[in-house]
This record gives C-alpha cells, sequence and structure tokens, in this order.
C-alpha cells in the first residue's frame, strides 16, 4: 500500500475527506472524546490526517486486516517508527490508558465502516 499523493493539499490541511456516520456507539461516543482529546492535535479531525502532521487513520492502510486493534494500543503505548508515510515517527502518548485507546479504535473503526474500509 502506498500512500497517496499530498501535492494538491495545503500544509496542515486534511488529507482525506471523512464521511460521518449518523450515529456512532456508546463506546465510539467516548473514544471520539478520547481522540479529540489526545489525538486529533495530529491525527485531525475526524482521523483525517494533516499534511505535513500525521497521517489520516481513516485510509485503506490502517484497515482491520492490515492494521489490528492491538496496533493502535502499541502506536500509542510505544509510539511507532514510520513506515507508510513520511511523517516521521509518532511519540508514544503520555498518559493514555489501553481502555481510552480501544475506545478510540472504536471510533475510528466505525469512521472507517462509513468511509467504506471494513
Amino acid at each position: 500500500m502506498t500512500p497517496p499523493d499530498l501535492s494538491e493539499i495545503e500544509d496542515g490541511a486534511p488529507i482525506e475527506q471523512v464521511a460521518i456516520p449518523a450515529n456512532f456507539s456508546e463506546n465510539a461516543q467516548i473514544g471520539q472524546r478520547v481522540f479529540d482529546t489526545k489525538c486529533a492535535a495530529c491525527h485531525g479531525a475526524n482521523a483525517a490526517g494533516q499534511k505535513g502532521v500525521a497521517p489520516p487513520l481513516v485510509h485503506k492502510i490502517y484497515e482491520p486486516s492490515h492494521h489490528s486493534d492491538m496496533a493502535f494500543i502499541m502506536a500509542a503505548k510505544n509510539g511507532v517508527r514510520a513506515h507508510h508515510w513520511n511523517f516521521g515517527n509518532m511519540p508514544q502518548i503520555e498518559g493514555i490508558t489501553d481502555g481510552e485507546v480501544k475506545l478510540v479504535t472504536t471510533y475510528i473503526r466505525e469512521l472507517q465502516r462509513e468511509n467504506g474500509i471494513n
């Protein structure tokens, strides 16, 4: 999987256009609040990514068959060496629990399904 060409997108702008589900599950709603507090500064509103900052999580690269739910937990806990995108390494997220990451993952998976990523 190769990331898309971002040359037409302004720095800091969303990378993906993300369709929002009409309703989120209760756990996804909680996950959205955690995401907005601890993840959105880099990964952008609705996990759409931000050019020059961080990749979109609503993208085929992060589909469940390629990045499991555990991959999200490990990324938040340990950080991640850059391997799909050219944004640099992701640092570990201080003060986030595995339970919070599971809720964030539920939110991301519901966004992904709404956008045809299964």
